[in-house]
């Protein structure tokens, strides 16, 4: 099989983890190609997540390294049994760029999600007239088929907190966030209306940074910070109108965890933050 053109994140992730073990273990790609019978350039291609690797060759890896990591194993393995085509975003593939397709592999595999989110709400708490009005407004313009795309590939995202064991979502809010008006104000108080019902999720957790806040916290960019069912697969994605960044160097996610932290100590508790947003929408 030729080596893939565009991994996913995951299968990037994977591959990637079997770098650092490698290079932690001091072995070489010519050694460790030796090890399960293949050539130097597989294993290249490999830690990349060109191409995929069998369960056995992982296990095989794993003791040639000197890992003794049984979650992290097991993380890796689930990871290496996954095939294109399993999941209800691969059916936008060819459709919409590859970074909505990781953000929704993100979420999905994901045990908590953390947003700080400076003038937009987060996609997982979006209502359809909000999410369209938000493409709409992109630049370039979008042509109207890209669009509905979006818009459906957005609110299919929202199922992952529908299932039946749902993660933990924090999602910080800058007050600038909820006082713009994507769409006009009947989509503006419709979508504030939406994130109130949201906040009575058990697992969602809603804060609002005011303006009035005393506490300067860089908000510049949307945050997403995705902890994984293992520490090694946490990982931190930046949006912004032109281009995606996934993140997960140690001091990348230890960035990012200090400026959530931070974040929530510059916002008001839960209720407090409830109330706050009721009464904007209430002015609308």
């Amino acid at each position: 099989m030729p080596p893939r053109d565009n991994p996913t994140a995951r299968q990037a992730r994977l591959g990637g983890e079997l770098r650092k073990l490698r290079d932690r273990a001091g072995k070489t790609a010519r050694e460790a190609a030796g090890l399960i019978s293949t050539d130097q350039a597989k294993i290249s291609h490999m830690e990349a997540g060109r191409i995929g690797i069998s369960e056995e060759r992982i296990r095989r890896l794993f003791v040639y390294y000197s890992c003794d990591d049984a979650a992290l194993l097991d993380a890796l393995c689930a990871i290496s049994r996954e095939h294109r085509g399993q999941f209800w975003w691969d059916e936008y593939r060819g459709i919409l760029a590859p970074d909505f397709l990781n953000v929704a592999e993100l979420e999905h595999h994901a045990v908590e999600l953390r947003y700080l989110q400076a003038v937009t709400l987060p996609g997982l708490l979006q209502t359809d007239d909000y999410a369209r009005a938000l493409f709409s407004g992109a630049i370039p313009r979008l042509p109207s088929d890209e669009i509905q795309a979006r818009v459906d590939h957005r609110m299919r995202r929202q199922s992952v907190l529908d299932r039946e064991n749902p993660p933990d979502c924090e999602v910080i809010v800058h007050e600038a966030a909820l006082r713009m008006r994507p769409g006009g104000r009947a989509v503006a108080r419709k979508q504030l209306e939406h994130l109130l019902e949201a906040s009575e999720r058990p697992e969602v957790m809603i804060r609002v940074i005011p303006f009035a806040s005393e506490h300067f916290v860089d908000v510049t960019h949307t945050t997403l910070y995705a902890r994984g069912v293992v520490p090694q697969l946490d990982t931190v994605h930046i949006d912004s109108p032109f281009v995606g960044l996934f993140l997960h160097a140690a001091a990348d996610l230890e960035a990012h965890r200090t400026q959530l932290d931070l974040a929530e100590q510059a916002s008001l508790e839960p209720d407090e933050s409830r109330s706050f947003i009721h009464h904007i929408a209430r002015d609308l």
